[in-house]
């Protein structure tokens, strides 16, 4: 995580500047990381990453840059959210196979 980008001399100063570059790189990991696993999801996911997640190895420098950029609970908070998106999304697409339209 790039703690140097949350440190500040001034512990009773808020730099909102760089809070929000420090957020902007983490969104920007994390899309990347989760593109990537969009891109290589006919891959077999062989890395595993928090909450049960797994990857393909091809993911891994993403995954990596990802971590590095976020803080841990943030990175946990959006494995989870892209979790349930994903089981969300299979359990509408199995409803929709059923209707037999």
């Amino acid at each position: 995580m790039a703690l140097e980008a949350y440190a500040s001399p001034n512990p009773d100063k808020v730099h909102i500047d760089v809070l929000t570059k420090a957020r902007e790189s983490c969104y920007r990991a994390r899309d990347a990381f989760y593109a990537c696993l969009e891109k290589e999801s006919d891959k077999k996911p062989t890395e595993i990453a928090s909450v049960g997640l797994l990857y393909p190895v091809q993911c891994k420098q993403c995954r990596t840059e990802f971590v590095k950029q976020c803080r841990s609970s943030w990175v946990k908070h959006f494995d989870r959210q892209y979790c349930q998106n994903k089981r969300v999304q299979r359990l509408l697409d199995d409803k929709e196979s059923r209707r037999g339209v």
